[in-house]
């Protein structure tokens, strides 16, 4: 499942936090140590009360990281638990871009206040900006491969790279009158995300209980294993590329009712450690941070069709 989205700040109609096409809605609360949007909480609670899924995000300024941290956090305590946080890192306005430090400072000190990480909003081209964020923090990417100012969602370009995280949180695709995005979780993904974890770092999508139970026990006896929904894997460490043409779901588990943790468009690599042959695909296993693992049907196994290439 994804979710459309749509961010506003004090420049955008406040219509747009209400907007029917939208399910999320992501409001700028503050920038620097000396900002806030006057027109937070308006859109905030209209949003709310619309039954929009929510978030509030801080503009860096450059300064110093924890005392931005410290202001974000002061000014959105009300929301903390409720709404996706965000960090959003763009060179207009900010002393420190080109410094690939702050934002992992930044979403540190966020993380030992709350329990919950940050995703990171960035152009494509800066992603090696906040690389060192990947392993903890969810990426919002920016790219517009048209500027129309429509809902329907344009083909990925094969330029936006994205490494080294192996997938997106978000994909901002239009930035024309309206900023719109797709988010490649559901509903459930995102209250968690909101909520984070509290002791531990949060992936993209946190996993669901029944998944995590079946990743729990899927423990290696060797280069063959039988999980406790009785697939059998076979160890294999390598990398698949998605092929052109093709959109492929990472998973939660290795079955199509699973939740989605990513959208995968050609070009997307991910790194495997082993494969099955269940519920008519070939899957492949992706571990994840804290012992978790992602899954992606990498071929059909009745017709033997790959999805992508192996190395």
């Amino acid at each position: 499942m994804t979710i459309k989205v749509v961010d506003v700040y004090s420049g955008s109609p406040r219509s747009y936090a209400t907007d029917p096409n939208a399910q999320g809605v992501i409001v700028k609360a503050t920038q620097g140590t000396g900002y806030v949007n006057p027109f937070c909480d308006t859109d905030y609670q209209v949003a709310k009360n619309a039954g929009k899924l929510l978030g509030v995000y801080h503009y860096a300024g450059g300064g110093d990281p924890v005392e931005e941290a410290k202001y974000f956090l002061a000014n959105v305590k009300n929301y903390i638990g409720e709404a996706i946080l965000g960090l959003d890192w763009e060179s207009g306005q900010n002393a420190s871009w080109g410094n690939t430090n702050w934002c992992r400072t930044f979403v540190d000190y966020v993380h030992s206040q709350t329990g919950v990480y940050p995703i990171i909003y960035v152009q494509f081209s800066a992603v090696w900006q906040v690389a060192n964020c990947s392993n903890s923090c969810g990426l919002w990417g920016a790219g517009y491969p048209t500027y129309a100012n429509s809902w329907a969602v344009p083909a990925f370009l094969s330029s936006y790279k994205f490494a080294p995280w192996s997938n997106l949180t978000g994909w901002q695709y239009t930035g024309n009158t309206m900023d719109r995005s797709e988010f490649y979780l559901d509903a459930d993904g995102w209250h968690k995300l909101a909520k984070g974890d509290g002791t531990v770092q949060p992936t993209t999508q946190p996993q669901p209980q029944q998944d995590k139970k079946a990743a729990a026990e899927s423990t290696s006896a060797g280069t063959t294993w039988r999980d406790s929904l009785g697939v059998t894997w076979h160890a294999e460490n390598g990398k698949f590329t998605v092929g052109s043409g093709y959109v492929l779901h990472l998973r939660w588990g290795a079955t199509p009712a699973s939740s989605v943790i990513a959208v995968l468009y050609g070009g997307s690599v991910v790194k495997y450690d082993a494969w099955a042959r269940t519920n008519g695909f070939v899957y492949l296993r992706q571990p994840r941070a804290n012992g978790q693992y992602g899954y992606v049907a990498c071929r059909d196994a009745r017709t033997n069709e790959a999805y992508g290439s192996f190395e």
